[in-house]
């Protein structure tokens, strides 16, 4: 089976930076799907077009064959976050892959935790998912090629590498990735 080229994980393109202009009267909703089939719902979202994000990250394997090959999988395993209307939610939940739409309550921290994500993964190359949140102190990046994207998040130390973490309160998952400990500031 071929590994298909990386496909948008965002639509449109500025959802993130003024999700209110997008869909006035849209609800954010976390969308649990079934089993590996977070890309499909994104694309018949986006045929449909719906706003939705669901971050991606590159993941390195070696073939049998020794080849390198790079695949795309999703951040948050079985998760799309969709901004829409009900009607574009009923449409969402009859794509037939959806196991469960989630309600978010307080979709402007959502919101501030996605466009962070938005950031490592634009930014970051190498991006790792964290599924259990990670005991650290809080930090902000003041320094380096981040620093004026406001990113705080829990600093750790992992062989001898300094990690930032990102969470998304909502699900209690987030994303890491290494940075100088010469850029960062203890809250």
């Amino acid at each position: 089976m071929p590994i298909l080229d990386q496909e948008p994980d965002l639509y449109p393109d500025n959802l993130l930076s003024s999700p209110e202009i997008i869909v006035p009267d849209g609800n954010w909703f976390a969308i649990y799907t079934l089993s590996r089939r977070e890309k499909d719902l994104m694309r018949r979202l986006r045929t449909q077009k719906i706003a939705h994000y669901g971050p991606m990250v590159a993941k390195r394997t070696r073939s049998p064959a020794g080849r390198m090959r790079t695949s795309y999988a999703p951040l948050f395993t079985g998760y799309v976050f969709v901004c829409a209307s009900e009607e574009d939610r009923y449409n969402t939940v009859a794509t037939g892959c959806v196991s469960k739409c989630i309600p978010v309550v307080d979709p402007e921290i959502l919101v501030k935790d996605l466009q962070q994500i938005r950031t490592l993964e634009e930014h970051g190359e190498d991006l790792q998912a964290e599924v259990r949140p990670t005991v650290g102190q809080m930090a902000r990046i003041v320094r380096g090629p981040l620093k004026d994207r406001e990113l705080v998040g829990t600093i750790t130390q992992v062989k001898n590498q300094h990690r930032l973490t990102v969470l998304v309160n909502f699900l209690q998952q987030g994303a890491s990735i290494t940075v100088d400990e010469a850029d960062i500031e203890l809250i």
